[in-house]
C-alpha cells in the first residue's frame, strides 16, 4: 500500500496525515507535543500516524469472519494493550536517561539513595500503567510525558520518604531525564509490539471466549504485518514547517493548508477559523477551498490554546476540563485582557473577590472569541458555510460563544461546521498537496528525510542505477529530481 504524508509542526501540537495514493481516503492521523525538538515531533506524529494507518488494516481484519460487536471489542483490547506494551517500551528509555542523570548531577554518596529512588518511579510508573491502559479507565492524556509525570506526582511523597531523598532534588533530576527521552524517537518495531500486545489483549479475555479470540486476533494480526506501507511523497506546514527536513518545495503555508483540510471535510466551507497554540488565523476560500484572504495575531499567543493551557494551569485543571465547566456559568464575567502576561494575576485577582470559576472561565471564553470574530471581519467577515478548526475546536465553551456571535452580527441561518478531528486540518491540507505532487510527479523523498525517519515500513524500490536520479550510482544524467526516468517512478531506495 503506498501513501502520502502531511504533517502540521505546531508550536503545542505536532499532527501527521496519511492519505491513500489510489483514493486519497485517510489512512492514519497521529499526534504529539511538539516538545522542544521540532524533528522528533515531526517523527514522532508520522510514527503516531503509521502506528494509526496499521490499526485501520487491522479493524478490517478483524472484521471479517465474526460480527461486528465482537470485532470491536477485539479490536478495543488489542488497542489498549499496544498503548500499554509502547509506554512500557518508553519506560525503558525513561528508566536508562534517570540512571545516566544521577551520576551525571548527584554526588557519589548520594547515589545509592537516587538508584532506589529511580527504581521505586519506574515501579510506580508501571503499575500506574497497569490501572490507566484497561477497558473503561480514563486518561487525561496519551502522551508519554503526561502519563510518566502523573505516575511521579502520585508516587513521589512516598518514594522520597522511603529512600530520604528530597523531593525538590528528585523532581528535577526526573524533568531533565523525561526531557532528555522527550528528544528522541522511540524505536521499536511494530510487529513485534503488535505480537507482545496481542498476548496482553487475550489474557483479558474468559477461558471460555479466549480459544475462539485467539484464533481470530492472531490471525488478524499476522494479516496485518503482512502488509507493507510505502510513503512517497510529504509535504510539510505549520509553526515550525521551516524546520522540517524538506526541500522548499515540499513546504506549504499553513493558511494555505488550514484552508483546503477544511474544505476537504466541509466543501462547502468559505470561511475557516483556526484557533491554534500560537495564533489565530481567519481565512476566506472559494469553491475550490483556495485562500482568497487572511488574517492572523502573528503578534503574539494572546487567546490562542497557550492562553487557554496557562488558564488550566492556573486553576489545576485539564485543559480539556475549562469548557465543559465554563458551560456551567450563571453569568459572564468581564475579563479585561486576553494577554497570557497578565492572565494569572486577572484570574486570581477575580477569584480573591469571589466569583466562581465557571462564570470567570465564561468571560474568558468570551473575550477569546471576540478577538476571533475581530480577525474574521478584517478577512472579509464570515460568509456560509464556516468551518472551526484547530485544538480549540474541540471546546465546546468555545464553539458556542462563536455560534452567538456569529448570530448576534452576521445571520443565524450561517452554518457552523464542527470535526471531531479538527485540529488535524492542517496536516490534512498538507497531505492533500504531497497527493497533488505524486499524481504529478514531482515529488521526492530526501535522504536527509530517510535518516531522520529511519527505514521505510518495507523495502522501497530500488534505483535503476540508470536514470541520474540522488541514489544512481555513476553515470546518468547527473539531474538531482529524485524522479527515475526508467520507469516513471520516484526512485527512493
Amino acid at each position: 500500500m503506498k501513501c502520502v504524508v502531511g504533517i502540521d509542526l505546531g508550536s503545542t501540537t505536532t499532527k501527521a496525515v496519511l492519505l491513500d495514493v489510489e483514493d486519497g481516503r485517510i489512512l492514519g492521523q497521529g499526534i504529539t507535543n511538539s516538545r522542544s525538538n521540532y524533528e522528533v515531533a515531526s517523527a514522532v506524529a508520522r510514527q503516531e500516524a503509521l502506528t494509526a494507518a496499521r490499526f485501520r488494516l487491522l479493524s478490517d481484519a478483524l472484521h471479517h469472519g465474526v460480527d461486528a460487536a465482537t470485532a470491536d471489542r477485539m479490536q478495543e483490547r488489542l488497542m489498549l494493550a499496544f498503548r500499554h506494551e509502547l509506554f512500557l517500551t518508553q519506560l525503558d528509555g525513561l528508566e536508562s536517561a534517570l540512571q545516566a542523570m544521577i551520576v551525571a548531577v548527584v554526588p557519589v554518596d548520594k547515589r545509592p539513595d537516587y538508584h532506589r529512588a529511580a527504581d521505586l518511579i519506574i515501579e510506580a510508573a508501571v503499575k500506574f500503567a497497569e490501572s490507566v491502559y484497561t477497558p473503561g479507565a480514563a486518561r487525561k492524556s496519551d502522551f508519554f510525558k503526561d502519563l510518566a509525570s502523573e505516575a511521579m506526582a502520585t508516587a513521589a511523597t512516598a518514594i522520597c520518604e522511603q529512600t530520604g531523598v528530597k523531593y525538590e532534588r528528585l523532581l528535577g533530576v526526573f524533568d531533565r531525564a523525561i526531557l532528555d527521552v522527550e528528544k528522541q524517537v522511540t524505536a521499536f518495531e511494530f510487529e513485534t509490539l503488535l505480537q507482545r500486545a496481542a498476548r496482553r489483549a487475550l489474557a483479558t479475555f474468559s477461558a471460555e471466549d479466549r480459544g475462539a479470540a485467539e484464533v481470530h486476533l492472531l490471525g488478524a494480526v499476522e494479516k496485518t504485518n503482512a502488509l507493507a506501507i510505502d510513503e512517497v511523497a510529504f509535504v510539510g506546514t505549520g509553526y515550525g514547517r521551516q524546520t522540517l527536513p524538506f526541500p522548499k518545495e515540499a513546504v506549504r503555508s499553513e493558511i494555505l493548508c488550514h484552508g483546503r483540510g477544511a474544505h476537504r471535510f466541509f466543501p462547502g466551507t468559505r470561511t475557516v477559523l483556526d484557533i491554534g497554540g500560537q495564533d489565530t488565523k481567519a481565512i476566506q476560500v472559494d469553491d475550490h477551498g483556495v485562500v482568497t484572504s487572511f488574517q492572523m495575531n502573528d503578534r503574539c499567543a494572546a487567546g490562542c490554546g497557550r492562553y487557554l493551557g496557562y488558564i488550566a494551569d492556573e486553576l489545576n485543571l485539564g485543559l480539556h476540563e475549562l469548557g465543559p465547566l465554563a458551560l456551567g456559568a450563571k453569568r459572564v464575567v468581564k475579563v479585561n485582557s486576553t494577554c497570557t502576561v497578565f492572565a494569572g494575576a486577572e484570574l486570581r485577582e477575580r477569584l480573591s473577590v469571589g466569583e466562581r470559576r465557571e462564570d470567570i472561565l465564561a468571560g474568558l471564553h468570551r473575550a477569546i472569541m471576540l478577538r476571533a470574530m475581530s480577525l474574521l471581519a478584517r478577512s472579509g467577515g464570515v460568509r456560509n458555510q464556516l468551518t472551526f478548526t484547530g485544538g480549540v475546536g474541540k471546546n465546546p465553551m468555545a464553539t458556542r460563544v462563536l455560534r452567538e456571535l456569529v448570530t448576534e452580527s452576521y445571520s443565524a441561518d450561517i452554518d457552523l461546521n464542527l470535526h471531531p478531528d479538527s485540529i488535524y486540518m492542517g496536516a490534512l491540507g498538507a497531505a492533500l498537496f504531497a497527493f497533488d505532487d505524486h499524481r504529478a510527479g514531482r515529488a521526492i523523498i530526501p535522504t536527509a528525510l530517510r535518516a531522520l525517519y529511519g527505514k521505510a515500513e518495507t523495502e522501497a524500490k530500488d534505483c535503476c542505477g540508470e536514470c541520474g536520479c540522488d541514489h544512481a550510482e555513476g553515470g546518468g544524467s547527473g539531474k538531482k529530481s529524485g524522479h527515475c526516468d526508467k520507469d516513471g517512478e520516484h526512485c527512493h531506495a
